[in-house]
């Protein structure tokens, strides 16, 4: 609902960010096709038609939890969270992209912005001679990041490096992407 000058009311800011944390928790633990609006409300606690009236349908809830998610990790990273509190956040946002592609949802069309990605760019660009570049080595450095944290345990079991200790791997990804793309905000470091 908006106000008479057009922005959002206080409830329905409220609203809004109370479901979507809830969403997001669910869409992770479950995907999205497994979460109805019903298992959102009862996680919420809000009202099932509060949340359609205004957030809308399950395709407008996930478009929306991807947003906030986005939103969510660059508020915890520009406030200075600890790199714990930051990979969590990124983690959470990696699970619900992956389970809403699963669920056929488009991501791509989905998502309305791309700050976090956007930042990576714009760390290659100082890196690689053009636009195209950049942006293909960034592409390259998250699907080596998501393939391991969705496929860590296989790929270490596969691999035989069970015994290297995941902390060990994770440094070693990390170390690689922020060397190559540049570390502005140094959240590969300590």
């Amino acid at each position: 609902m908006t106000t008479a000058s057009g922005g959002r009311n206080d409830a329905g800011t409220r609203v809004r960010s109370t479901v979507l944390s809830h969403a997001a928790d669910l869409f992770a633990e479950r995907g999205p096709a497994a979460t109805s609006l019903r298992d959102i409300a009862d996680r919420s606690g809000v009202n099932a038609g509060l949340i359609f009236r205004h957030i809308g349908n399950k395709e407008a809830i996930v478009a929306s939890v991807l947003d906030y998610l986005a939103e969510d990790l660059v508020t915890a990273r520009d406030a200075g969270s600890s790199r714990d509190v930051v990979e969590a956040r990124a983690e959470r946002s990696w699970k619900v992209i992956a389970r809403a592609l699963l669920d056929g949802f488009d991501v791509g069309q989905l998502q309305h912005r791309f700050p976090n990605v956007e930042q990576l760019v714009a760390a290659a660009r100082d890196h690689h001679g053009d636009e195209y570049t950049a942006r293909v080595a960034t592409a390259d450095a998250l699907a080596l990041q998501l393939g391991w944290r969705l496929f860590g345990p296989f790929l270490r079991a596969a691999t035989g490096l069970d015994d290297a200790g995941p902390r060990r791997i994770e440094d070693a990804i990390t170390d690689s992407i922020t060397t190559e793309l540049g570390d502005p905000r140094r959240l590969g470091r300590d």
